[in-house]
């Protein structure tokens, strides 16, 4: 089991964060897009690490093209020594037209097209393949000299990419290199729905289990006396709800029985009530969603629940915590 940690994006912090993770023991660091680029965090992350890979987690793929991510990404890859892991992820439809301005339509397949002509161009500059990429939302089909980095040492990234619904779980499957996991997920929708689907994908590709790593962010409720306690379960509950919110994670609630909890949290969202939202996340509800433990049992709730699925795993913490308190759950699933 690889056990992973993350940095914010703030450029400020990002050295001394990926260096304190790699100092912790962590295999990998994950970098998200929300206020802040994840890729200029990692570079300085790059330069002040040796051996723990890093990853955004995620990227939003829409707002950009397959050329400029490709260019991106290589060149990260090549400055990290080949530790750079490329997390994707679509975002939802509001965002993409409203937020960035870009094109939406048809989530999964399109996703499916941008890795395909990531990989296309990759191939142009590692192997001088003709770009010739032409699909029904991108093409590329120039490539001169000027503008070809060439063949690096380390080659391209790794590609991750984050999927809940099983359109999107499936191309994960097909065209990547890994899945995250979102979250927002229970160990029976990650049995029942998640992994039939990467199988679909896999089959489809002809490829194996094996040619994929599963990556999970688990939520932890923990603390070493009560009050720390109360105010983990406090933020984890309002942190479900927020997703439980969204109608693009309805399915997670339904496999459940839960879809009216959506409808719910969904119209109090639009009232500004996000305090009172946690609130309607019940002890069941948080339970299902996260691992509540005292420090010490938390390794063997993580491995009892996911140690036979995924492949590498990284804590969701929504509240103040210290790196230290988890440290012996990072030796425990090791160990493993």
């Amino acid at each position: 089991m690889l056990v992973d940690g993350g940095i914010g994006s703030d450029l400020a912090k990002a050295a001394a964060g990926a260096k304190g993770q790699e100092d912790l023991g962590f295999d990998g660091l994950w970098a998200a897009e929300t206020n802040h680029d994840p890729f200029l965090a990692l570079t300085l992350a790059a330069e002040h690490t040796e051996r723990i890979q890093l990853g955004t987690g995620i990227a939003v793929a829409f707002a950009r093209s397959p050329m400029t991510l490709a260019t991106t990404a290589y060149n990260l890859n090549a400055f990290a020594e080949g530790r750079f892991l490329l997390g994707l992820g679509s975002q939802i439809k509001p965002h993409i037209t409203r937020r960035f301005s870009m094109p939406w339509s048809s989530p999964a397949a399109r996703m499916k097209e941008f890795i395909q002509a990531m990989q296309a161009i990759w191939a142009s500059w590692s192997d001088g393949t003709k770009l010739d990429f032409q699909g029904d939302f991108y093409q590329h089909t120039l490539m001169t000299p000027f503008f070809d980095p060439g063949p690096n040492a380390h080659g391209a990234p790794k590609v991750f990419l984050a999927a809940v619904g099983e359109l999107m779980t499936k191309v994960a499957g097909e065209v990547a290199d890994g899945l995250l996991v979102h979250g927002f997920t229970t160990e029976s929708y990650l049995r029942e729905v998640t992994l039939p689907a990467i199988a679909a994908g896999l089959d489809a590709s002809g490829r194996t289990r094996a040619d994929l790593q599963l990556s999970l962010p688990s939520f932890i409720v923990t603390g070493t006396t009560e009050e720390e306690l109360a105010a983990a379960a406090k933020g984890t509950r309002e942190q479900i709800a927020f997703y439980a919110s969204t109608p693009a994670y309805r399915g997670v609630l339904e496999h459940h029985g839960w879809g009216d909890l959506q409808t719910e949290l969904k119209g109090l969202s639009k009232e500004g009530k996000w305090a009172e939202m946690g609130e309607r996340i019940d002890d069941d509800v948080l339970h299902t969603f996260a691992v509540v433990a005292e420090p010490d049992a938390v390794a063997g709730e993580l491995l009892a629940r996911f140690g036979d699925v995924v492949d590498r795993l990284s804590f969701y913490t929504p509240y103040k915590s210290s790196p230290e308190l988890l440290r012996g759950t990072v030796e425990q699933l090791r160990a493993g």
